[in-house]
């Protein structure tokens, strides 16, 4: 088969130079001017209107187009499915963000009905996420401690906590944080800057999500143990945190830590009989309103209710944000931008993918940022989408965003009727719920060794994001990881593969020498090439590896030629001097002699190579621009070999190298664009016939 596969081909061309292939591709010379250019992108025609403003409203494209009869069943029962996941996660990840849970309802409701008007993809479940609600806590319990808060008692040396005070400061401080990041997103939509999120790799993403867990998880053992440790901020906070912890140990309270742990336990029991009754039931069994259900009728029934005020359950008018506060969390708003938009955006592609549609990047940006500014208003802290959601919502038949909004009703009715029975539900039980759900994000601890066959450089940067997001705090640690993955990358441009090529045998294919058995160099030719681009950090080393595979150094060629020449000069100089004192009779003699001594050639040098190449061709197919240092490098790489007696060409250059080479002045009278050619195998035709002006024809393969 593999035999047959093989078809032999004859090719019959002319070798061709970059200036023939302008010549015979009649290379144009048109350029629409920077000024055109920004002329045609703010022209505004009624087509082009229409479909910027479409594209800002998606509503307004799919909904005329809905298929009722096709979706209409999925999408409601998906929706109420996923409505109800909403009430304990929303009140489980208030917890996180230090905010009364009611307000986790809200962040479920308006940021949801934002999404279903602005966002592109049909999948994804937005509303309230674990990572997001820790970032938000670690600021609201920043800026608004418990200390601040403390009102003297009766007694002299007593002293309560003003719960009341303390909660509505840090519902500012968190749609505060919101709306500002909210902005933030919606402005990076806005100048289409959703290539952002480029930056944020898979194994960062999952690791970050991995240590970001780590967070709530410590964050949450106060409430299963009924603890009340101080509270850090800053860089290892985290380890200060679990130490205090451990110091508190003795005054746990053994009824919330059996609250926490039976409620553990059967959660974790009955989402496994879940997941087996699967197969048989469409619909997944809420597991976690029945457990909240349960808990507040046994916390009613026994009088275990953990002592916080619940606002009434009412939607409230919007609220203009904390001005005096911005500037306080600029930071933090970025963070919590950036790392929404990265989740929401790498979870809406994975579906997108899956069911052939298109998500828009920089439409997710202004959608998510509609969400959060104007949720902001709304007092909902900031949001994102949830893959556990985001699988129910899929997996119950939905297959719009009508889906999300029908979810968005379920919790109005909830708001509105039944709110306010959940006052009685114990806090250790919306730990263990979070527990529970950060279960899948624990599991991801597997990429490690699954990165360790696959791609080690990806493994150091998912281990070295865990540590950073678990030492510097999710905020910091997010900044950290990508100036550490982004060093990565640095460091593979720094250190990329160089090679000379051979040729396989009878086909004009190239391949590193040291690689394969059968690939031959070509006699008096080096093809040097680098797996690289070629700019100011790598100039250097690119040099030296130049150097070292060819086997000629040409600084020590060029010093050792140097020598020579002062050496003839010198024998020059006293010739001149005898041929002087000679008489003219000696006169023919004497200048025969010099010019004897002038044709003194280039001699063995014990540090160098003498064995020279009749030419040197560089590889550039991999260099997809050039910087002044790389412009540069490449001159006096030709300068240099071309002093030693070396002709040096160019193969493989791209349209931004060629043009980078023609603004660096590397071109002038005497360096053309002869020397650049489109492929190695025209480079290396053109060597063998020693630099002709012959029309080389008959390519045989």
């Amino acid at each position: 088969i593999a035999e047959m596969k093989r078809v032999p081909y004859h090719i019959q061309r002319d070798v061709l130079d970059e200036l023939g292939v302008d010549q015979v591709a009649e290379k144009s010379d048109f350029k629409i001017s920077a000024k055109e250019k920004f002329r045609e992108a703010v022209r505004c025609t009624g087509p082009r209107f229409k479909s910027c403003f479409l594209s800002f409203v998606p509503l307004l494209t799919w909904l005329p187009r809905y298929p009722f009869r096709e979706n209409a069943i999925g999408d409601l029962i998906s929706g109420i499915s996923v409505g109800i996941m909403h009430l304990p996660q929303g009140m489980a990840y208030a917890l996180l963000a230090a905010v009364p849970p009611v307000f986790g309802l809200y962040s479920s409701f308006y940021p949801i009905l934002i999404y279903f008007i602005f966002g592109t993809s049909k999948h994804i479940s937005v509303g309230t996420y674990a990572v997001m609600s820790v970032m938000i806590g670690s600021v609201t319990e920043r800026l608004a401690p418990d200390s601040d808060f403390m009102i003297p008692g009766n007694d002299t040396n007593s002293t309560s906590l003003d719960i009341v005070s303390r909660d509505a400061e840090r519902v500012k401080i968190a749609a505060t944080v919101t709306f500002l990041s909210g902005i933030f997103q919606l402005l990076l939509g806005l100048v289409r800057f959703g290539f952002v999120v480029t930056y944020l790799s898979e194994p960062l993403v999952r690791a970050y999500t991995t240590a970001a867990a780590i967070h709530v998880i410590v964050s949450q053992l106060k409430y299963s143990f009924g603890i009340n440790p101080q509270r850090y901020s800053g860089p290892l906070s985290l380890i200060y945190t679990i130490i205090e912890d451990c110091a508190l140990l003795g005054q746990t309270n053994i009824g919330t830590l059996v609250v926490s742990i039976v409620t553990i336990i059967g959660l974790v029991a009955a989402k496994e009989l879940s997941a087996l009754a699967a197969r048989k039931i469409p619909i997944p069994i809420p597991v976690e309103l029945i457990t909240i259900i349960i808990a507040t009728v046994v916390s009613w029934q026994m009088d275990l209710k953990t002592e916080y005020v619940q606002p009434t359950t009412i939607l409230q008018a919007p609220v203009a944000p904390a001005v005096s506060l911005l500037g306080s969390m600029v930071g933090d708003a970025f963070a919590l931008a950036v790392v929404g938009y990265g989740i929401a955006i790498s979870l809406g592609r994975i579906f997108a993918l899956k069911y052939a549609y298109k998500v828009d990047s920089n439409q997710e940006l202004i959608a998510l940022g509609l969400s959060n500014s104007i949720g902001g208003l709304f007092n909902c802290f900031a949001i994102s989408c949830s893959m556990s959601r985001s699988m129910v919502q899929v997996s119950t038949g939905g297959k719009s965003q009508v889906a999300g909004a029908i979810s968005a009703l379920v919790i109005l009715v909830i708001l509105l009727k039944i709110g306010e029975l959940f006052e009685e539900l114990p806090k250790a039980v919306l730990a263990a719920i979070i527990y529970v759900n950060l279960q899948g994000m624990m599991k991801q601890f597997g990429d490690i060794r699954s990165l360790w066959r696959t791609n080690k450089v990806d493994m150091v940067v998912w281990v070295m994001t865990l540590i950073l997001t678990v030492l510097f705090n999710p905020d910091m640690g997010l900044a950290a990881s990508i100036a550490f993955s982004i060093l990565t990358v640095v460091f593979r441009t720094q250190l990329p593969k160089y090679s000379i090529l051979g040729q396989v045998p009878g086909t004009d294919i190239y391949k590193p020498v040291e690689d394969y058995n059968q690939v031959k160099e070509i006699p008096g030719i080096m093809i040097f090439h680098s797996s690289a681009t070629l700019y100011f950090a790598n100039a250097e080393m690119y040099i030296d590896a130049l150097y070292e595979k060819t086997g000629v150094d040409v600084a020590k060629l060029l010093s050792h030629k140097k020598k020579l020449e002062a050496k003839r000069l010198r024998k020059e100089k006293k010739a001149a001097k005898k041929a002087k004192k000679e008489a003219k009779k000696r006169a023919k003699e004497a200048v025969k002699a010099a010019e004897d001594v002038g044709a003194v050639e280039v001699g063995p040098d014990p540090d160098t190579d003498t064995t020279l190449p009749q030419a040197i061709i560089l590889d550039l197919s991999p260099v997809n621009f050039l910087d002044t240092v790389g412009v540069k490098t490449l001159r006096n790489i030709y300068k240099d070999y071309g002093e030693a007696g070396v002709q040096v060409y160019f193969c493989g250059c791209q349209r931004g190298v060629v043009e980078s080479m023609e603004k660096g002045d590397f071109f002038n009278e005497k360096v053309t664009k002869s020397i650049l050619f489109s492929s190695v195998h025209d480079a290396v035709l053109y060597c063998q016939q020693g630099n002709s002006e012959e029309v080389i024809q008959g390519t045989h393969l």
